[in-house]
């Protein structure tokens, strides 16, 4: 039996199925609103009032990124449903101890410079993902009148604010707080790097129960998701590490200071 297993057929498949598509949405509506919610809780606790209002077009941009894939239900006549707890990336990394935990987040408690780096950590290697991903999917979908709009809106989006992650630290870098941020990358991209392997076989596992796969082909995948893993743990993973000046300098833009001060 053939099979196709390529990017774009695997989106092709993903799209051509109404469940496999209400469940795609569903995941990635999930954790840009996720995304949102922990960004502005952030920077309600930011007392630099220029870092917070950044922060906070982070997450008004990680929500907008959600009604997007939401109205792409919606078109469809389509609902969110529930999102697997082993295909939930978000919630995954969190009980890994990767970023800022949600108790603390719900506290009205400033934040302390150390805990300001764990977001920002957090964010370089999880935008790292975010940027590969999207634009991956932006090369398959360019054009498409169902998808194309979108997934280039939240390209866009996504170059600055990995540009915006690589900006503050290397500011708090030049603070003195780089061995501790470099021993921070290091772990967090380990960390993620093995979620993202994790949540990708759920995903793909769930995904070809839907479509029917074969056992063939399931296992196919599997193998390729760890083959890619073991590539970027011992290869690539310094790609998630490494910081350079963004070539557009204030990606997320300069606040009105007098407006945040009143």
């Amino acid at each position: 039996m053939q099979f196709a297993l390529s990017a774009r057929a695997i989106f092709d498949e993903f799209r051509s199925n109404d469940e496999s598509f209400q469940l795609f949405c569903s995941i990635t509506a999930k954790g840009e609103a996720q995304g949102g919610w922990e960004n502005e809780r952030i920077a309600a606790n930011t007392a630099d009032p220029v870092l917070a209002a950044k922060i906070a077009q982070h997450g008004a941009d990680e929500h907008k990124h959600a009604r997007l894939f939401g109205g792409l239900l919606l078109r469809r006549q389509l609902e969110a449903i529930a999102v697997p707890a082993e295909a939930d990336y978000c919630m995954r990394l969190e009980r890994a101890g990767i970023g800022l935990a949600h108790d603390r987040l719900r506290e009205d408690r400033p934040l302390s410079d150390e805990e300001i780096l764990k977001y920002l950590v957090h964010s370089r290697v999880t935008e790292q993902r975010a940027f590969e991903e999207i634009h991956q999917q932006e090369a398959i979908f360019r054009g498409d009148p169902e998808l194309g709009k979108a997934v280039a809106m939240v390209a866009a989006d996504e170059v600055n604010h990995l540009a915006y992650c690589h900006e503050e630290l290397l500011r708090f870098e030049r603070a003195g707080h780089g061995p501790l941020i470099r021993r921070m990358l290091a772990e967090y991209a380990a960390v993620e790097i093995r979620t993202y392997r994790d949540v990708s076989v759920a995903v793909m596992m769930r995904m070809g129960d839907t479509l029917g796969w074969s056992r063939l082909k399931k296992g196919v995948l599997r193998f390729g998701i760890h083959a890619i893993y073991w590539i970027e743990r011992l290869f690539t993973w310094r790609r998630m590490t490494t910081l350079r000046p963004p070539e557009r300098s204030n990606p997320l833009g300069t606040p009105d200071l007098q407006e945040l001060t009143q």
